[in-house]
């Protein structure tokens, strides 16, 4: 029967796994807090400012933009989880209890996989719709609901597994460097699962890629085609750019020093990263509310709407929403499908 050591402190597996508890603040320590913190608080304010868009502007009540705005609250929920850890890290660290240092780690992978999952989830939707030649999904908003629910069911299971049994409490020789209470066998789970995630986000955009590619080829050889659907496309190649591009560079690290973390890779020094590589994970949170919104010239027009709305009282401003009003009771107005 193995011996269990649920009374432990958190400093006794931080010794056990060879991972430096700070005593004091060093200036490393101040950096990555104060960082930390200026990265949450953009990721707090961008995606507020993307969910209330959604919610007040009627125009938005499509599959997609409620896609997007779950992935607003679970960027938002990243920003909220990655501020507690920044309020319980460094020297404070070692004064955690383990339930609260298990609270702490299940915040950050439940924000975290939701997130991963959500992209995922619109990046179907977008394959779907792209290819049927269509603005927005014909999902019904009830299957929309059960996806959302999916969603968030599959982060919560995966942020909690580690609390309810798979860490290494019981088995001191598993326990992970990076995450001292963690089994290695749940973080390699846990990369992979999110590596498998972005192979198929990379095969549904990249066929996006292809698809539009030749339909603007197609359509540049006919002249009678219409130069705005042409910009959409073109467009909508630009933008399945960025988002790759985006999620490579802020996710593949993470994931490669998570996965090496988790195979025992021991002349890999995963310690010396480990926070830099979840700091550049959480800032694709505010990547994700520039690229999948402010893109949108609808989503632009609500977001000066809602930042500027002290000064629509003012006359300076008043001709001009006067002749936005007048635009949108006669149904003259555009949305950019390069979501």
């Amino acid at each position: 029967m193995k011996h269990c050591f649920y009374n432990e402190t958190v400093g006794f597996f931080y010794n056990n796994s060879r991972k430096e508890l700070s005593a004091h603040w060093r200036p490393k320590d101040v950096l990555v807090v104060a960082l930390g913190l200026a990265v949450s608080a953009v990721v707090l304010l961008t995606n507020l400012l993307v969910i209330g868009a959604i919610a007040a502007n009627r125009r938005f009540h499509y599959p997609i933009y409620y896609l997007l705005a779950n992935l607003a609250a679970a960027d938002l929920f990243a920003g909220v989880a990655y501020m507690f850890l920044m309020f319980h890290t460094g020297p404070r660290t070692a004064e955690l209890s383990l339930r609260t240092w298990f609270v702490r780690q299940s915040l950050l992978d439940t924000s975290l996989t939701a997130s991963v999952v959500n992209l995922l989830a619109i990046a179907v939707e977008r394959h779907r719709t792209v290819l049927t030649m269509r603005l927005h999904s014909q999902m019904s908003g009830q299957r929309v609901a059960g996806l959302i629910f999916f969603i968030w069911a599959a982060a919560l299971l995966l942020g909690l597994i580690p609390s309810y049994g798979w860490h290494c409490l019981c088995s001191l020789e598993s326990c992970s460097r990076m995450a001292p209470l963690y089994s290695r066998s749940y973080l390699t789970f846990w990369a992979l699962s999110n590596l498998l995630v972005f192979l198929a986000m990379v095969l549904a955009y990249g066929h996006i890629f292809v698809y539009v590619k030749r339909k603007v080829a197609r359509m540049a050889r006919h002249t009678g085609a219409h130069p705005r659907h042409r910009d959409t496309m073109v467009g909508l190649v630009k933008t399945v750019t960025i988002i790759l591009g985006a999620f490579v560079m802020c996710w593949t690290p993470g994931q490669v020093v998570l996965l090496l973390d988790g195979l025992g890779c021991q002349s890999c020094d995963v310690l010396a990263v480990e926070k830099y590589v979840l700091l550049l994970a959480e800032f694709n949170s505010v990547i994700n509310a520039v690229v999948y919104s402010w893109r949108d010239h609808e989503m632009r027009g609500a977001f000066r709407r809602i930042l500027c709305f002290p000064c629509l009282r003012n006359s300076k401003y008043a001709p001009t929403v006067a002749k936005l009003n007048a635009a949108v009771a006669r149904g003259h107005f555009t949305v950019d499908s390069s979501v």
